[in-house]
């Protein structure tokens, strides 16, 4: 088994020669090494953050000549990048397996990592469970490096706020951060930090609907059904010209419910209406089983509904670290010229 999965990786890792130099010639050292699910071995990932290797797995641990085939082969192609080993095949995806204290520490030392020559903060094991910054979403940040300059920008559940520093990178004028958590945010204004950005980022801890009713003008009630809904902050209607969507495939919360299988529209509705007549709407849903035409008939049904028309789409696939041999990736991302 351990022989196979070392062929596995071998093969991996060959047929992305070409990407990765292409990455480090524009300062990007974060990147994913293996996407076993369409590489040979369902459930495992291998990833580089800078100078560490981080392996997760997601269906069931790591046997131990697997682990160790793992750290054996990565040693001889990286030496030096220590390999930290995340088993998340546990309810809720949370980080099951203990590491040796050695470990612990290269794990939770901060580092920093870069793509494209933007600064992001990473740590192998943390207070949550998902890495700091989504690989997958380097297509996003990339378009958004390109898109972003002299606009005013909102970036919907921002997590560590990897759209809102690309954006203020790249010459925004302002972009408005909103996410629930306060950890997240407190990650966000590292990163923001290290890139020496912060007179262009704005943080919003609030939930996303509670945020998006306020900025589109339909109004977030303080009390609904004669229940007083928990504190959240006054925000000023907004017409933003670019904003970013990216929300988790389902929440349930007391402001609203994140279906993105049943009920995209709960959230596109006040996301469109708080984008600017002729602004962009980046829209993402990472639930592979959802087709990309017929999410996409579902935004312009809902963009009719409240009299906007989705002028054009584009496209913007992830790139070849991960690979998707039909041609339809679990996450999709759609540019909309609103």
């Amino acid at each position: 088994m351990s022989s196979a999965l070392t062929d596995l990786l071998a093969a991996a890792l060959d047929a992305r020669g070409d990407l990765i130099s292409k990455l480090h010639s524009e300062k990007t050292d974060a990147y994913r090494l293996f996407h076993g699910s369409v590489e040979g071995e369902p459930g495992l990932t291998v990833d580089r953050y800078g100078d560490l290797i981080l392996a997760q797995s997601f269906h069931e641990p790591l046997e131990a000549d697997e682990l160790k085939a793992i750290e054996t082969f990565y040693d001889r192609r990286y030496p030096g990048l220590p390999l930290i080993w995340n088993d998340r095949s546990q309810p809720n995806s949370r980080v099951a397996n203990k590491l040796s204290t050695e470990q612990l520490e290269i794990a939770t030392e901060p580092r920093i990592v870069q793509e494209i020559g933007v600064n992001y903060r990473f740590q192998a094991r943390h207070a949550g469970q998902d890495p700091w910054l989504f690989l997958d979403l380097r297509a996003g940040r990339r378009r958004v490096l390109q898109e972003a300059k002299g606009k005013n920008v909102l970036n919907l559940f921002a997590y560590t706020c990897g759209i809102g520093i690309a954006a203020a990178k790249a010459g925004a004028s302002l972009v408005t951060n909103v996410d629930f958590a306060e950890s997240s945010l407190l990650v966000g204004k590292e990163n923001s930090r290290l890139n020496g950005l912060g007179h262009t980022l704005r943080y919003v801890q609030c939930d996303a609907f509670a945020a998006l009713r306020q900025y589109s003008g339909l109004g977030q009630p303080r009390v609904v059904r004669g229940k007083r809904l928990p504190p959240f902050p006054k925000l000023e209607k907004t017409a933003f010209d670019l904003v970013f969507l990216d929300p988790p495939r389902y929440s349930k919360g007391i402001f609203g419910v994140v279906d993105l299988v049943n009920d995209y529209s709960a959230l596109f509705k006040p996301a469109l209406l708080s984008t600017a007549e002729g602004g962009t709407l980046v829209c993402c849903n990472n639930v592979a089983s959802v087709d990309r035409d017929a999410w996409l008939d579902q935004m312009q049904r809902s963009a009719k509904k409240v009299d906007r028309v989705i002028r054009d789409v584009e496209w913007i696939a992830p790139e070849a670290d991960f690979p998707s041999p039909d041609g339809k990736p679990p996450l999709k991302i759609a540019l909309l010229r609103v």
